[in-house]
């Protein structure tokens, strides 16, 4: 376990005062003096204390697999420019030999439309998403909203939000990111790294500590602490970026003089303000982080806070090892075994057969030179261990080849390769089968990293820091911590040149051509029509899931799928299918269901009007949908996908215990998904195939109420059933009960598009 010395999470209330935390009962301390709610009211258009937040962002953010479906959903929606800075990446569908011309064919639309709506477009591999906007965009006190999860730039003084697309839309449309007040959780650092500690080390140890019980779901980790001079700002990033994996909504740091020089670097020093804690602001608790304690960590399949330290699996491999793998063949519903045992040797040292640092946490300079100092003069071998190495942007690489880093690292056996994500979610560098692959890359969910388990495969990833990984490579293979690794560190300084950008990337905010007309390719195709709730509404479950957590690589997978995202009809052929592979055909059926209600063709429905009689409803005013049931959807990835691709196949409702995180339970609101929950004492007895009935849905969410009574309706060998479960629907506001009325986002805005012009 980690030592409660490195990370300590405290949950009392906590008061600054004079540069130092007190953790007790203060009620005269205030949200107001922290950093979290000064930038939140700088940006919230009521700025009225008493009501919730409704924040306007400075600038937005977007790569090739989320921008074509947010532009066709604005687009459809009545937008004419982008109105504030929109820029488009181009780091995830970059493997153009995927799909045949699929891929280029996204980023022509992409450049068409940020010439014509006026955006800026970065063409593929010059940047990881994050990593162009830490360069370009970031700018102390400013808010980032990005339709990936891990927008995180919070060291740099800039708030960067992950949501779903359909929260970038409303933004293109003029309108409000709306939130309740979050609590503000306090990131004290103390000490500072020792040699060989790197920040995936501090990232995964805070990870452990903050995920589980979800300690911070939804909160704001405000940084700060005398532990904060000791990091360079690569360090910081790489600490910040991984805040995702805690669930929390967003992070902010203090700012300093290393802020400020990074500024300088990047060609912004008007961008810096320096950024304090008040006297007296209150915090709802505190993470407590020596960074003297941190030791080397792992963390295995399948998610970054399942972490140990690299000294704890080298002391016991086979129990460590034997309770992973248990675990992960429990996740993975029997389709394929995981065999994570076999990756220990007759000396009982664990194997790791392929090393990986990538994309927007682990393809900073200083990460990478840091490897290249282990690595030096040394060979990662010739049996089966290989090492790839993606900087994170071009400037990046330019930087390691003009300071030889890259020539140390390619004489050692590495390969560089260009700024890509693919590695991170399934779509570059897939291990082999039960093979361990160690990455400085931010998740290793079941169902990524290109694991198939319908067709017995699966990939076996765990996180570590590139320093250990270089360690582990100069072992062959074996699992080393960088700790035990001998090595000097050369301090060197990152020179920032963004001549490549000015050169490639098209900059149009606020020069759009309205009569430039937007690329399209035979992939790129319109949503489907979706129609506005009834006055009831009757679900059937086609997926009924007991898993602890659900994520989004399950609800729609990445990897293969990506190429896809620019086609709405093509992609919900993906749903669920490595989960519940069921479900596709199932919703399909419950779809015809209601497109033969919507023309009349009843006759056909006689099962269906038997089970409205049973319950008094009425087949004329009742939308039939799917539905399905999971403890605890929701985890990982921003991608709307995972809630629209249920939609496209006429998904009305999830159930569930809780929402693994705010963006995903967004993701269903704005694609007309009712997000139900039930109290978790509640014991959800049932199974695929059974019928919900829920009675004034349309006036229940209309009228603001937080619950329903509904009827399940289940079909047995001694006959039906009738149940009566209560649904909840907590929390929505009076937008998001307008949008799911209407049917989803895109018919909202239509909508108020058309009356407009009436």
């Amino acid at each position: 376990m980690i030592k409660a010395s490195a990370v300590e999470y405290l949950c009392n209330m906590v008061k600054i005062t004079a540069r130092e935390p007190a953790v007790d009962n203060y009620p005269d301390c205030s949200r107001e003096k922290t950093i979290t709610y000064k930038i939140l009211r700088a940006h919230d258009i009521k700025n009225n204390p008493e009501e919730n937040f409704r924040i306007k962002f400075d600038a937005l953010i977007s790569h090739d697999i989320t921008y074509v479906s947010i532009i066709q959903t604005a687009r459809a929606a009545g937008m004419t420019k982008f109105p504030i800075p929109y820029t488009l990446t181009n780091c995830h569908n970059s493997l153009c030999a995927v799909g045949g011309t699929i891929n280029e064919d996204d980023h022509a639309f992409g450049l068409s439309a940020a010439k014509k709506y006026g955006g800026t477009y970065v063409p593929a591999n010059q940047a990881v998403i994050h990593q162009y906007a830490r360069e370009e965009m970031v700018e102390c006190g400013k808010m980032i909203l990005g339709s990936d999860s891990h927008t995180r730039y919070g060291c740099y003084g800039t708030m960067g939000i992950g949501e779903g697309g359909g929260e970038l839309v409303k933004q293109l449309l003029g309108q409000t990111y709306d939130i309740n007040p979050p609590e503000v959780v306090l990131v004290w650092l103390e000490g500072s790294p020792r040699h060989g500690i790197g920040p995936h080390d501090v990232a995964l140890a805070l990870i452990k500590e903050t995920f589980k019980d979800g300690r911070v779901k939804n909160k704001i980790l405000e940084f700060a602490g005398p532990g904060i001079s000791s990091l360079s700002m690569d360090f910081r990033i790489g600490i910040d970026v991984m805040t995702t994996e805690t669930s929390c909504l967003s992070s902010i740091w203090e700012t300093d003089n290393i802020v400020q020089d990074y500024y300088k670097n990047i060609g912004k020093p008007e961008a810096y303000k320096e950024l304090k804690i008040e006297d007296g602001a209150c915090y709802d608790a505190m993470v407590k982080v020596n960074l003297t304690e941190i030791e080397s960590m792992i963390a295995l399949p399948f998610h970054p806070s399942n972490a140990f330290t690299i000294h704890e699996l080298q002391q016991n491999p086979e129990k460590i090892l034997k309770e992973a793998e248990e675990n992960c063949n429990k996740e993975l519903g029997g389709k394929v075994k995981l065999d994570l045992l076999g990756c220990i040797n007759e000396n009982r040292q664990v194997i790791c057969e392929q090393g990986i640092i990538v994309g927007c946490a682990g393809g900073m300079f200083d990460n990478i030179s840091e490897a290249a100092d282990i690595l030096r003069d040394k060979s990662i071998g010739n049996s089966y261990f290989d090492m790839s190495v993606y900087p994170a942007s071009t400037p990046i690489s330019l930087a390691l080849t003009k300071d030889g880093i890259a020539e140390t690292l390619m004489k050692s056996g590495v390969l560089i390769k260009s700024a890509f994500c693919g590695p991170c979610f399934g779509a570059g560098d897939t291990p082999a089968h039960n093979t361990l692959s160690i990455r400085h890359a931010t998740r290793n969910f079941a169902n990524r990293e290109g694991a198939k388990p319908t067709s017995g495969q699966t990939a076996a990833v765990a996180l570590m820091d590139a320093s250990s990984i270089a360690a582990t490579a100069v072992n062959g293979g074996v699992l080393t911590a960088a700790t035990d690794t001998e090595y000097n560190k050369t301090k060197r300084e990152y020179v920032h040149d963004k001549n490549v950008y000015n050169k490639r990337c098209y900059n149009g905010f606020g020069k759009p051509n309205g009569n430039a007309g937007l690329r399209f390719g035979p992939n790129i195709t319109d949503w489907p029509k979706f129609y506005a709730l009834e006055e009831n509404m009757l679900v059937k479950l086609c997926a009924v899931i007991f898993d602890e957590v659900t994520t989004t690589d399950e609800l729609i997978p990445s990897g293969e799928t990506s190429s896809y995202r620019s086609n709405p009809i093509a992609l919900s052929e993906f749903t669920l299918s490595r989960r519940a592979p069921d479900y596709i055909k199932l919703s399909k059926e419950v779809k015809e269901e209601e497109n033969k209600r919507r023309n009349n063709n009843v006759t056909e429905l006689t099962h269906i009007i038997d089970i409205l009689n049973k319950v008094g409803g009425n087949i004329q005013n009742t939308s039939i949908g799917s539905c399905i049931f999971a403890k605890k959807p929701g985890d990982g990835s921003a991608r709307e996908q995972a809630a629209s691709c249920q939609r496209v196949l006429g998904g009305l409702a999830n159930i569930s215990y809780e929402y693994a995180t705010k963006r995903y339970r967004s993701n269903c609101i704005n694609w007309g998904i009712i997000p139900f929950t039930i109290d978790k004492s509640e014991q959800f007895d049932y199974n695929t195939g059974d019928r919900i009935f829920i009675p004034d849905i349309r006036n229940t969410i209309l009228s603001g109420a937080e619950a329903v009574s509904a009827k399940v309706i289940k079909t047995t060998v001694n006959g039906v059933q009738i149940h009566d479960i209560l649904l909840k629907i907590q929390n929505l506001s009076k937008d998001e009960r307008i949008i799911i009325a209407d049917g989803c986002l895109m018919n909202h805005y239509a909508k108020r598009s058309s009356q407009a012009d009436e």
